[in-house]
């Protein structure tokens, strides 16, 4: 699949069926993720790949927009380590393209996946901190639920000439 079908292809994936996503294919979407541009190149990313049913079961007990976790084969946790860049830096738009990039590989791989926003949202991220053992530098900032597409769904056609400006407002 090339780049541009990718982006406009991808869409999120809330409902999956069974299937595993194997190791080959996790490893493939962390390379993607790692492939991300980042501020000075710091790479302050870290992931938790969480195939744990009993841990992705926990999680939609704090965080009211994860009902798709019950059928996912897995998620990650991209998450951003501060000692790599100050608190108030750029982590998180470098972990945001590391997310992305996770989505668009996935939908490469004919996967599906969903972006579980966490950060800054106290009442989401703390919980799977401490739910998963994370040191206090590192703070997650995205979930992503990913496995087998049991939806399909054509692209957004979300392109909208009125919002592209030429030199000025």
């Amino acid at each position: 699949m090339d780049a541009i079908n990718a982006i406009h292809g991808r869409r999120s994936i809330r409902r999956f069926k069974a299937g595993d996503v194997t190791e080959d294919q996790v490893t493939e979407l962390l390379k993607a993720a790692m492939a991300a541009p980042s501020a000075r190149n710091r790479q302050p990313w870290e992931f938790i790949v969480i195939r744990d049913r009993g841990v992705l079961d926990s999680i939609r007990e704090f965080h009211s927009s994860s009902a798709m976790l019950a059928d996912a084969s897995l998620a990650i946790a991209v998450c951003g380590d501060i000692e790599r860049t100050p608190y108030d830096g750029p982590w998180m738009i470098d972990c945001a393209a590391a997310t992305q990039n996770i989505l668009l590989a996935a939908h490469a791989l004919g996967l599906g996946a969903v972006w579980l926003g966490l950060w800054p949202n106290e009442k989401r991220f703390k919980p799977l901190a401490e739910l998963l053992g994370m040191p206090g530098h590192i703070i997650p900032l995205s979930l992503i639920a990913i496995g087998h597409p049991d939806e399909e769904k054509g692209p957004s056609g979300r392109f909208d000439a009125s919002r592209v400006h030429l030199n000025r407002w």
